[in-house]
């Protein structure tokens, strides 16, 4: 079982290049090159391909953490204070179906070209998600389970940390592959402005130049950075169910 992920990858990569191998001779385009002639790309700039791609986990990871550390309780909070739902409820349906890349101007505004607003960026875009998928996990809690707890006379705490969290658990492992799967795919718009690494850096500068071997560099490396996130997921959520 220790070769499964290793396994998983090499499929997971094979399929993606028979994919790619044919649609590059159907195509026929010389905007779609050869998986050997990115490879070939990927060698020559592997030094900043390594400085690209770390960039790239370090925006998202940052990102994941705040969505986290604020969407989670306040998920919780909306599921058990109605009061906070009735107010803020209605705000994130608002919220939710706007585009939020349209704000990226706003937040270079007020918190610079740098990091931060890009950072603020891909936070603004999972963590509604975050928030709204870790309220419904609690509300699928059965009522009680409440009340089983209440007449044990358990403290809130207690209540958290022995019945909500451990009944979220899935829910919210779930809500991070979605919410990485959206940062990967917002970084052609967070790394687009003021930046000199990045994978979404790397792939506009690639198509701006022409450069069609290492603008797939660039998206050959953002599917390989999510594969070992998802992985990852995989292996936390699986040890938590593996016997001790």
């Amino acid at each position: 079982m220790k070769n499964k992920p290793l396994f998983s990858f090499i499929i997971g990569l094979c399929s993606f290049f028979v994919l790619w191998t044919l649609l590059y001779f159907v195509v026929q385009n010389h905007s779609i090159p050869s998986p050997l002639a990115t490879l070939q790309q990927a060698w020559i700039i592997k030094g900043q391909l390594l400085l690209h791609t770390g960039a790239s986990f370090l925006r998202i990871f940052v990102a994941l953490a705040i969505s986290l550390i604020i969407g989670v309780p306040l998920g919780i909070l909306l599921s058990r204070v109605s009061l906070i739902d009735d107010f803020l409820g209605p705000l994130l349906y608002f919220l939710y179906p706007l585009p939020k890349v349209a704000f990226l101007p706003v937040f270079m505004i007020f918190f610079g070209l740098g990091n931060t607003s890009k950072v603020l960026l891909i936070f603004a875009i999972i963590s509604i998600q975050v928030i709204v998928s870790i309220r419904d996990g609690v509300n699928a809690i059965p009522q009680n389970y409440y009340r089983l707890l209440e007449n044990y006379g358990s403290t809130t705490w207690q209540t958290t940390r022995y019945l909500i969290l451990p009944a979220i658990r899935k829910t919210l492992f779930s809500s991070l592959r979605v919410s990485i799967g959206i940062s990967l795919a917002s970084l052609f718009f967070a790394e687009n402005y003021n930046t000199t690494y990045g994978l979404g850096y790397l792939i506009l500068s690639a198509w701006a130049k022409m450069n069609y071997p290492e603008m797939f560099v660039g998206i050959l490396m953002i599917g390989i950075l999510g594969f070992l996130l998802f992985r990852t997921l995989d292996y936390l959520e699986e040890s938590k169910h593996s016997p001790k």
